[in-house]
């Protein structure tokens, strides 16, 4: 076929065993083998081109089919959830998978040029730099940021091996792994050239698992209340569907007051737009739910759309939003939440300004918040994320940077429906939670709901698809961590040290 490189059956073998075994290393599988060795079969591929001719840009081609495929079986959820959604789903899929190929090609590229001008730097260094760096690169591309699932994220179902995240975050993990992963490529190769290294790993491995335990022993953990997290599994277009928009807020109303009949609550959780319009439009919403907070005397916390006049431009800005209806009804007072990070394509057309858009079908004209509010209600101070805000590092640890308690994330993955994204979605949290030493509670439109501690453990999980209500506790620490308070550096020091040999390969050549 053309465009497809006629490369040997032995190098597609290892490029589809390196992409099964990336896949297996994300929910829904946690398989935790394939983290370590995942990338062994790129990067044997990788020192094969050492003898090529050009080893760039024979490196590039063999990291640009290693990443499509990788990413292919990964993010296969996204045609296929989200067909039903817009065929454009499978455009966006196949831009994705590009994109992400074209950084693997662009990694790989780097690192064989790095290791034929610089024998002397050790390749499980430059490796772990690079790959560590481009990770940080992705989910800093403005509107078309996508950082889901980095490396470290493969061992979020092993909490105890991650719970030194709160030291290097997430991206530290990733540092780890990735070197890990060319150390177990040249052992395997030559065991005994390598013995000590391969040594080096597993002493890595006992002591971040040492690091775990004494962490999961020593945290001191205290309760800070319960909340019930509403789940009404809302379809994806019953909300548009006119003259529903009523019997949707209903349908919550009840299962609000149902929930608080079984045990009382600190704080009730609706998922992101599950109240169908907007409140400039719906007023009759707003004071209905004034009226049931107070009816049950506790706040409620909801996702639904916000619009603010723009008097310069004669028009609304919209948002994705999030409000808080405390305990005696008020909300025209507390501040509002409206998502920073908006989903390319579906929230915020790329690079476009909103406006040129407002109207079309598929097509997503949201403003970007700029706000980061801390809410305080009687169980403790939080602050919030929507949905695929769960993906970024900053916001939580803003928020415990400046006193929050626990963190709430609500969603509507009713998108994904049975497929592997739910699962893929949730497991961000457990490094949110590990990262910054709070409790988080997850309210989701169709599930997954839940609550994840602060060692990064969920608690509480409903099932996909259902209609269903839970009462759960959040715990916090009055920790704050080491990652909170220097940031993402692991991902700096690995930006800088990336440069410095990218320079000094330069040199090299030019020598």
């Amino acid at each position: 076929m053309k465009g497809i490189p006629r490369f040997s059956r032995r190098t597609w073998g290892l490029l589809i065993a390196g992409a099964l075994l990336y896949s297996l290393a994300y929910s829904p599988f946690n398989l935790i083998l394939p983290s370590f060795v995942a990338l062994v079969p790129l990067l044997w591929l990788l020192e094969e081109t050492l003898e090529a001719p050009r080893p760039g840009a024979a490196a590039a081609r063999i990291g640009f089919w290693a990443g499509f495929l990788a990413n292919l079986l990964l993010l296969h959820w996204m045609v296929v959830a989200l067909w039903h959604f817009t065929p454009l789903s499978a455009a966006g899929y196949i831009a994705t998978v590009l994109g992400e190929a074209g950084f693997w090609s662009l990694l790989s590229w780097g690192v064989v040029t790095i290791w034929s001008r610089l024998p002397q730097v050790p390749r499980w260094i430059s490796f772990a730099a690079a790959w560590t760096t481009v990770e940080w690169i992705i989910a800093h591309l403005g509107d078309i940021a996508f950082p889901w699932l980095g490396l470290g994220f493969s061992l979020t179902g092993y909490p105890l091996l991650v719970q030194w995240a709160d030291l290097g975050g997430a991206r530290g993990v990733t540092f780890w792994l990735a070197a890990a992963n060319v150390i177990l490529a040249r052992g395997l190769l030559r065991p005994r050239q390598h013995r000590v290294a391969l040594g080096a790993l597993a002493a890595s491995i006992v002591l971040a698992a040492g690091y775990g335990a004494w962490r999961e022993r020593s945290l001191a953990v205290r309760p800070l209340g319960t909340v019930a997290l509403i789940q009404p599994n809302i379809g994806f277009q019953e909300k548009w569907v006119p003259g529903e928009g009523d019997r949707i807020v209903s349908g919550l109303f009840d299962q609000t007051r149902a929930i608080l009949k079984t045990s009382r609550a600190d704080l009730v959780i609706w998922p992101e737009a599950t109240v169908p319009d907007y409140f400039l439009r719906r007023r009759d919403w707003a004071d209905a739910i004034t009226a049931l907070s107070r009816e049950v005397r506790t706040p409620i916390y909801l996702g639904g759309l916000d619009a603010k006049p723009d008097s310069a431009q004669h028009r609304y800005d919209i948002y994705n939003a999030a409000f808080l209806f405390d305990s005696t009804g008020n909300w025209d007072q507390t501040p509002i939440y409206r998502k920073h990070y908006l989903v390319p394509v579906v929230e915020r057309v790329p690079f476009v300004p909103p406006r040129w858009l407002s109207g079309l079908r598929f097509f997503g004209a949201f403003d970007r918040g700029t706000e980061t509010p801390i809410y305080r209600v009687g169980m403790g101070r939080f602050g919030a994320i929507i949905c695929y805000e769960s993906t970024f590092e900053d916001l939580p640890r803003r928020y415990r940077a400046e006193g929050a308690d626990f963190l709430i994330n609500i969603t509507n993955d009713k998108w994904y429906g049975l497929t592997t994204a739910p699962g893929q979605h949730a497991s961000h949290l457990v490094m949110r939670a590990i990262e910054t030493r709070m409790g988080i509670a997850r309210a989701a439109n169709s599930g997954i709901s839940e609550v994840v501690s602060p060692l990064g453990y969920p608690s509480g999980r409903t099932h996909l698809e259902t209609r269903t209500s839970v009462i759960l506790r959040v715990d916090t620490s009055d920790v704050v961590p080491l990652y909170v308070r220097w940031g993402d550096w692991v991902a700096m020091v690995s930006a800088i040290l990336m440069a410095m040999l990218g320079a000094a390969a330069w040199r090299a050549r030019a020598a």
